[in-house]
């Protein structure tokens, strides 16, 4: 029989809704869990018990009176440290933000709240979400791959990965700017989602790339990312960029018939420098697609070359402008003795920000400067396009595209990896970002005892089809097992 802490967050609602566990029961036992496994693994930076339990009862007392609850009534949730939550530390794991408390909710955490979830704290992140590892942290934990304690857990959502890949709750956000999201999932052995950019509002997400950040969960099985969506999803008057587009049960999609459904295979994903383990998985996986019945069509998206030197223009410029905001005057951490206000500012920022954040930040000014700008973010931007272009036209012949999430699994902590190979780790999960579709990650086998996950991308706001397919993929293999 499965401990609380291991059931999926679909089973935990059903079970609080109908009386057989308490919310109080699961938050105690989830709270437990994270005592007994986080000395080791790091995946919290903050948390909030007693808070949480105090919400549990109130939740509790609702299903006792018969009272209406939400979608996640009673369920325990994690966010991101760079999520505001009034009240609570918000410090997207930056000493330039040391001490910060969120004075409002961001749009996901009201959310979350109005549906009854139940909060219970902050994941560690590489810093300002910059990074593919989480060792770009200012917190001294080191967050650690649960699968494999001497790896990384990818990044820069890598504390929110490790916390569902340790049972240590049963959903928790990411945010996802070139693959932070979906990179950490496939090395942790979770499902990770990032959705279509304006499907998840970004209002009170601390803004590293404005134009590419998007919100989303990490869950045990595709099904509990259909209903995190589902709560998360949709207009917010607070965010211009959000779409008023009608968001649909998602969970409705989970039919396990995918016959007939056309999935692209991009020959631009299948690249020299591909880990033989993962292209094992990965071939293993189409195998398993076609035995349910889909037809695997070859496709070309000719730009995918470009996508990640163009992503590391656009990010860091836009990064570069988002930061300027972190002068140490009005919050945070200000440099002490100042002689005059320009070494406030630059003092300040010096010492706030971190090796990482000012590289992107150097990178990203430069590119924005007078005589580069042209050079460099213009043609970015045009290429952007055309990365754009090149799946708008693939789906013009296939309803969802299949490829690696990275090019290996996890690596070690120790491992010596240059700025720019750090950067190559994203390299097939960048252009989802640029496009503005959706991806998601979904755990598909081990190479050398390590998790190696698919990416299903699809169409602009069309989840529906990758959880469709992803749902059936994840329930073929639960049935070879």
């Amino acid at each position: 029989m499965k401990k609380i802490y291991e059931l999926t967050a679909f089973e935990i609602k059903e079970k609080i809704a109908s009386k057989e566990l308490t919310s109080v029961e699961v938050v105690t036992a989830i709270f437990n869990r994270i005592e007994e496994t986080d000395g080791e693994i790091g995946s919290f930076v903050s948390l909030r018990k007693e808070k949480a339990l105090e919400e549990a009862k109130i939740v509790d007392e609702k299903i006792k009176n018969g009272e209406k609850v939400g979608a996640l009534a009673g369920v325990p949730v994690a966010i991101k440290d760079n999520m505001v939550s009034i009240g609570e530390p918000s410090q997207s794991a930056s000493k330039i933000l040391e001490g910060y408390e969120g004075i409002y909710d961001a749009t996901v955490v009201t959310k979350l709240k109005a549906a009854d979830a139940i909060i219970i704290g902050k994941t560690n992140m590489d810093e300002f979400a910059m990074g593919s590892t989480t060792t770009t942290s200012i917190y001294e934990k080191r967050t650690k791959n649960p699968r494999d304690l001497n790896k990384v857990p990818g990044g820069s959502s890598g504390g929110a990965a490790a916390s569902m890949a340790a049972d240590q709750c049963y959903i928790s956000l990411g945010s996802d700017t070139g693959g932070s999201i979906r990179q950490p999932a496939s090395f942790c052995g979770v499902v990770g989602l990032k959705p279509t950019y304006g499907r998840v509002s970004r209002y009170g997400l601390m803004a590293f790339a404005s134009s590419l950040d998007q919100i989303g969960p990490f869950t045990k099985t595709v099904k509990d990312a259909a209903l995190a969506l589902n709560v998360i999803a949709g207009i917010d008057d607070y965010d211009s960029t959000a779409e008023e587009i009608e968001v649909p049960n998602y969970l409705d999609s989970l039919t396990g018939d995918i016959k007939g459904m056309k999935i692209g295979v991009p020959k631009e994903y299948f690249i020299d420098g591909l880990n033989e383990g993962v292209k094992k998985v990965v071939n293993e996986s189409l195998e398993v697609f076609k035995s349910l019945g889909a037809e695997i069509v070859e496709i070309s998206l000719p730009h995918t070359k470009y996508a990640a030197p163009t992503y590391y223009v656009l990010a860091p410029a836009e990064a570069s402008s988002n930061l300027a905001r972190f002068d140490g005057v009005r919050y945070g951490h200000r440099t002490e003795n100042p002689a005059n206000i320009e070494e406030l500012y630059v003092k300040s920022r010096s010492e706030g920000f971190g090796d990482e954040v000012k590289r992107r930040i150097m990178v990203g000014t430069y590119v924005l400067s007078a005589g580069f700008f042209d050079a460099y973010f213009k043609k970015a931007q045009k290429v952007r396009t055309l990365i754009k272009n090149d799946f708008e036209k693939a789906f013009e012949q296939v309803d969802v595209i299949f490829t690696p999430v990275t090019p290996g699994p996890a690596f070690s902590i120790d491992a010596k990896k240059t700025p720019v190979e750090l950067y190559l780790e994203d390299i097939f999960t960048i252009p989802a970002n640029l496009a503005g579709i959706p991806g998601i990650s979904i755990p598909a086998g081990t190479t050398d005892g390590l998790p190696v996950g698919i990416q299903l991308l699809g169409r602009a706001f069309g989840e529906r089809e990758i959880l469709k397919a992803g749902d059936a993929f994840e329930q073929a293999l639960k049935e070879r097992v």
